[in-house]
């Protein structure tokens, strides 16, 4: 391809990972699916010339933040790296209005944000607004496309940017370690053997053949749309519930991620009433292999399937060893293309291997937003993104375990927020005893469980003492023949109809010889 633009510095494949958001992208192009989008409010006196350079700077460091994608007449989407971005920057002065209209004006802002996207064939996919809000304090939006950046690397990135304004804000050297360009993964990508991966991901999902149901009244499966609701629900869970999981995780030789996704596994199994279910985890993908991974930019992570057996008898310590173990092995093979690893899966083509997927994100954002040495303070980061799955699981590591669910559909705020509370019952259920059976953790939270065994369990009724059973059951005849009074299946008896078939049998039994009593 003659590429005549002499602003073109490279241009390469994209990742498994990139791939499947390109198509999901593309597939729905008005939806606002995997726009990311982070805030943070900044409090202190920030310079706003050296906060603005900081960032330019760090677009010239890394290529993947001066790329942008073509796939027209094109057999293979292509991303382009280009040598000069201008970096779309915009600053706003609120400082004149009141502390609510400024918090309604940055909701307004989100949305409009959100719903103007990127055009994906002209860089930059990232955007960044800075809005002052008084003398001392602001608040910070960075937005991007999901093709560039996984949260590891917004992490480092940040970090970065707080390094270099720094050193311009006190006008100082700055000194940034080498670093590998993402064009070197790509690199690597291309020399992984992908029949081994083949020989793993068949056997894992041998046998498999119907996606985990996770929602009742699942209605069909509709391209999203920008109007569509994507809503989200959190609950944190106590720090000393928190340091329970952590320490029965390390205790054990487990994670928390393996924890977390055991009790995902059994909530699947409950709402679906399957024994075999599968759900997706997103892994960071930087491979020990590849020399200074863990400090390159760009998009890493990628979804894997995971295989659970709920066996109610096994006993929980065992199980989770199996889940953590699988997800071990699986990492081995993740730089495979989740659409290939659905085309050796045995569910039918058109159908979604898994309907959840974990996030579970324990990378450090926090601690660099905490320094105290460029005056600034840091807080309430908020993020936002919109995946092409019905429901999506992210799980924040901190002194309080977060778990967030994100959906598709507003009409299901229930329903996931019992969701919520029943998976964190089953969390809070692993650590009271690690030793017991997967059929002794219950879902049930303490409200539901006061309600089935106490208040819809209270049906006493005053009976008179001198009578029999049939004979209650006669004058209940009389009062209600047309009530019914048994279900079985498909047939219902009423009061009348229970009534006669009994004296049939006893009849019947009088002509075989029963006598009374």
């Amino acid at each position: 391809m003659g590429f005549k633009n002499k602003n073109i510095e490279d241009f390469y494949p994209l990742s498994p990972m990139q791939q499947g958001i390109l198509f999901h992208s593309l597939a729905a192009p008005k939806s606002g699916i995997y726009f990311e989008q982070f805030s943070w409010n900044i409090h202190g006196k920030l310079n706003v010339t050296a906060f603005h350079r900081a960032w330019q700077s760090i677009i010239e460091r890394y290529s993947i933040l001066r790329t942008c994608f073509v796939w027209e007449g094109l057999k293979e989407p292509v991303q382009i790296v280009h040598r000069q971005v201008n970096l779309p920057w915009q600053e706003y002065n609120w400082q004149h209005l009141s502390p609510e209209e400024q918090q309604e004006k940055l909701e307004l802002f989100f949305q409009s944000d959100r719903s103007s996207g990127f055009e994906l064939k002209q860089p930059a996919l990232m955007r960044l607004t800075l809005v002052q809000l008084s003398d001392i304090s602001y608040n910070f939006t960075l937005s991007h496309h999901h093709l560039l950046l996984d949260g590891w690397s917004v992490a480092l990135v940040f970090k970065e940017v707080l390094a270099c304004y720094k050193a311009f804000s006190n006008s100082q050297d700055l000194y940034l370690e080498s670093i590998r360009p993402y064009r070197d993964y790509i690199v690597w990508l291309q020399q992984q053997n992908l029949s081994e991966a083949e020989t793993f991901w068949r056997q894992m999902l041998k046998g498999f053949t119907t996606p985990t149901q996770l929602l009742v009244n699942q209605r069909a499966r509709k391209l999203p749309t920008q109007t569509d609701g994507y809503e989200e629900r959190e609950v944190k869970l106590s720090v000393i519930t928190t340091t329970a999981l952590q320490s029965v995780a390390k205790q054990h030789q487990l994670t928390l991620n393996t924890l977390v996704q055991g009790a995902w596994a059994l909530l699947l199994s409950c709402y679906s009433g399957q024994e075999d279910v599968v759900f997706g985890a997103v892994t960071s993908g930087r491979p020990p292999t590849l020399v200074k991974a863990e400090s390159m930019v760009g998009l890493f992570i990628n979804t894997v399937p995971i295989r659970v057996q709920v066996s109610p008898e096994e006993f929980l310590l065992p199980w989770l060893e199996k889940i953590k173990d699988q997800l071990v092995e699986a990492r081995q093979y993740e730089y495979c293309p989740l659409v290939k690893v659905q085309g050796w899966s045995e569910v039918p083509k058109g159908l979604s291997l898994f309907e959840s997927i974990i996030v579970f994100e324990n990378y450090p954002v926090d601690p660099s937003l905490r320094q105290r040495d460029i005056n600034l303070e840091i807080e309430e980061f908020h993020a936002f993104e919109k995946t092409n799955y019905p429901i999506t699981l992210t799980v924040n590591t901190g002194e309080e375990l977060l778990l967030k669910i994100t959906y598709d559909d507003s009409d299901r705020f229930d329903t996931i927020t019992r969701m919520l509370g029943h998976l964190q019952t089953l969390l809070e259920g692993m650590v009271s005893n690690p030793q017991q059976r997967l059929s002794e953790l219950s879902l049930l939270t303490e409200t539901e469980r006061h309600q089935l065994l106490v208040e819809w369990n209270n049906t006493e009724v005053e009976y008179p003492q001198q009578l029999c059973i049939h004979q209650l059951f006669e004058a209940q005849v009389e009062r209600t023949p047309d009530a019914v009074a048994v279900v079985f299946e498909d047939e219902q008896l009423t009061y009348c109809e229970l009534n006669t078939r009994a004296n049939q049998l006893a009849h019947y039994l009088q002509a075989l010889g029963v006598k009374p009593e």
